[in-house]
């Protein structure tokens, strides 16, 4: 008996061509397949995220638009905003859960409702017990299984970590699961850093033929000194909106009460924020170096100038910096 062992040289050799192609700097193009804009939303942690989006989601509904609201981060604060400090049923806790009880999840179980939106939150590891990455790729496997892609909404809006370096929290973007991403940024080195770096990803995956691009930046924090919009001009993509640095809306926000309401004296500009975020094509940003990134700062508060001296052998030893006897044999010349 023979057995029927397949010939992979070809295989191998198909792999190996492969590899050496240069991705293509074309990106596709074509029209939407759906009508729902999937829309990640990244920036540095504390920088009004979540704010942002839950007044978005609110004005948004308060429009008419049917909007899904997703938390992705390990902090589950986006929907304790929009459901006024009530934390809601993680998606990962509850699995959890469920699956220990020998029970399905369900809707109802994780998705619930407040003026008009929808929202659920992901949720993640304990401190210190798990990947907060892996946690958002079992999320995104769960919310399939439930059906997301016959979800009708006019848009989904994710909340996500500004470091894209995990791949967990990159996956909209290394997938092509948003159509565009809206970074939120101030006039501070910190979260400009945090949203450079999400624009070298997006530059990244366009390279290599993904279709994700940045639709603008929300100034959160305003306090007019310009670097936020230097930066904007700097790598190609829009202002969507410069929400101020206002002692009234850190106190609605610190007491979890939403300002995008037309009942509020913010309303109109969260409904600005949302035509423009609705209208905002996916552009295809241009990453700043360190340098270019610190030169949109004073050079007295980003230490410009500083030149680097090379450190020594004798500078690491220290104070056993003193010569030591050669092992060296050397030998008298005749």
């Amino acid at each position: 008996m023979t057995l029927d062992v397949p010939n992979l040289k070809d295989f191998d050799a198909r792999l190996r061509d492969e590899a050496q192609q240069e991705p293509t700097l074309e990106v596709p193009q074509g029209e939407p397949t759906k009508k729902t804009q999937i829309i990640a939303i990244y920036g540095k942690g504390g920088i009004g995220k979540s704010f942002t989006l839950a007044n978005l989601s609110h004005i948004m509904a308060e429009q008419g638009k049917r909007v899904l609201l997703i938390g992705c981060d390990p902090k589950s604060d986006t929907t304790s905003l929009l459901f006024g400090g009530k934390a809601c049923p993680t998606i990962i806790e509850t699995s959890t859960k469920k699956k220990l009880a020998g029970e399905e999840v369900k809707i109802g179980d994780v998705c619930f409702k407040r003026g008009g939106v929808y929202a659920m939150e992901l949720g993640g590891p304990e401190v210190g017990r798990g990947c907060g990455g892996r946690g958002i790729i079992h999320g995104f496997e769960l919310l399939e299984k439930l059906g997301f892609h016959d979800w009708d909404f006019d848009y989904v809006l994710l909340d996500f970590l500004g470091d894209v370096v995990c791949g967990g929290f990159g996956l909209p973007i290394a997938r092509d699961m948003a159509q565009k991403v809206i970074l939120v940024g101030s006039n501070d080195l910190q979260s400009l850093y945090v949203a450079n770096n999400v624009c070298s990803a997006v530059e990244y995956f366009r390279k290599m033929g993904g279709n994700v691009g940045v639709a603008g930046l929300v100034i959160n924090k305003d306090d007019g000194t310009g670097e936020a919009q230097a930066f904007a001009n700097a790598v190609n993509i829009p202002v969507l909106a410069s929400i101020p640095a206002d002692d009234d809306l850190r106190k609605k926000s610190a007491n979890y009460q939403i300002v995008g309401t037309n009942q509020s004296q913010w309303g109109a500009l969260f409904a600005a924020l949302g035509e423009n975020v609705g209208e905002a094509p996916p552009l295809r940003p241009t990453a700043l170096s360190q340098d270019e990134l610190i030169g949109l700062f004073d050079g007295k508060d980003t230490g410009a100038g500083v030149v680097l001296e090379p450190a020594t052998e004798a500078d690491m030893r220290g104070k056993n910096a003193a010569p030591k006897k050669s092992l060296e044999v050397i030998y008298d010349e005749v």
